[in-house]
């Protein structure tokens, strides 16, 4: 290792010191609700999320990670007005913390989750999502959550990485009507399937990967200003880890190694994003007004009028979803050597 890597492992290894006593002072910003952490048991598999205003998405979301195996469910209301606080509340496999501080001071949630999977995670395999994310990996609907992180276990991994995968109807949104409960992807079935790039980040050496019907339809002009669709959602948690951006990256990097660059495959997974349920309407002109969700939000203005003005965002190359199978024969996910 010369000495400029030299440098660069002891700056990050300070960088993940700093974020986690970040998230050591943020806790203070959390009040409990209703605590069932006790019910936690060796190896089950943790979800956490932080959620504001959900309460249309969270009774799927929760469905469909339970059938998964998720054993316990770690959320964070960031001052929702919706009743998202009383339903998850009353849910028997969740835990509920409650704050009315800002979402972008504390790195987008990052910190209150980071000081969560902290006390509660470690030494367990932590799932940490947005609400309008679907986790699916390959054979999961025949294979348990479990089945997967045994073997990443066996195979010496760490950390399971996977592509958002933004979907959406085919008309406008408003057409489209959801209920909560239903399956968006029932609606939300087609999305951008070759429309992607990426490019390895030198410093935390993850892959940086961008694309899909956002780029497409709100970024042509600016592509480098397109959200990141690269995650990294699946990790055996240790206490002395620290997701860097979003669940885009963590420290320590050897986490961010979840994709291949070589012309392998490593097994990976998708997160369908539902964002583009008819909610999205109203939720834009909300948080363009609050300007909780980017650093930089004054560059995302067009995009939210974008969003706001009930946009059609099917083209001609748009590609209808029918399984996971075909996601892998795409090469957006894979399953490597898996089974």
């Amino acid at each position: 290792m010369d000495m400029r890597e030299l440098a660069r492992a002891y700056r990050l290894r300070w960088k993940r010191r700093r974020l986690l006593f970040r998230a050591l002072r943020k806790r203070r910003q959390l009040r409990s609700v209703i605590d069932r952490s006790a019910q936690i048991r060796p190896q089950q598999i943790l979800v956490a999320s932080t959620v504001r205003n959900e309460i249309v998405r969270l009774p799927y979301f929760l469905e469909h990670h339970r059938r998964l195996g998720a054993g316990h469910f770690l959320f964070v209301d960031n001052d929702s007005t919706d009743g998202t606080g009383d339903f998850l509340k009353e849910q028997p496999d969740v835990s509920l913390w409650f704050t009315q501080d800002s979402y972008r001071l504390s790195r987008f949630g990052m910190d209150w989750l980071t000081w969560l999977l902290m006390r509660y995670g470690h030494g367990h395999w932590c799932l940490t999502l947005d609400a309008d994310e679907i986790f699916i990996y390959p054979h999961h609907d025949t294979r348990p959550l479990s089945a997967l992180t045994e073997w990443l276990e066996q195979s010496g991994r760490q950390s399971f990485g996977a592509l958002m995968l933004d979907m959406y109807p085919k008309g406008r949104l408003s057409e489209h009507s959801y209920a909560p409960g239903d399956d968006p992807f029932e609606a939300l079935c087609w999305f951008d399937g070759d429309n992607y790039w990426a490019t390895r980040k030198p410093d935390l050496q993850n892959l940086w990967i961008q694309g899909g019907v956002r780029a497409r339809a709100f970024f042509a002009d600016r592509p480098r200003r397109a959200p990141t669709m690269s995650k990294a959602p699946l990790v055996k948690w240790n206490r002395r880890y620290a997701y860097v951006s979003s669940t885009h990256s963590l420290l320590p990097r050897r986490l961010n190694h979840v994709f291949d660059t070589l012309g392998g495959e490593v097994a990976s997974g998708i997160l369908l994003h539902s964002k583009f349920l008819p909610v999205v309407l109203e939720r834009s002109v909300e948080e363009k007004h609050r300007r909780e969700h980017f650093a930089n939000s004054r560059l995302y203005d067009s995009y939210y009028d974008s969003l706001s003005a009930d946009p059609d965002l099917w083209c001609e190359s748009s590609t209808k979803l029918i399984s996971w199978s075909q996601l892998e024969a795409m090469g957006l996910m894979s399953k490597g050597n898996w089974l």
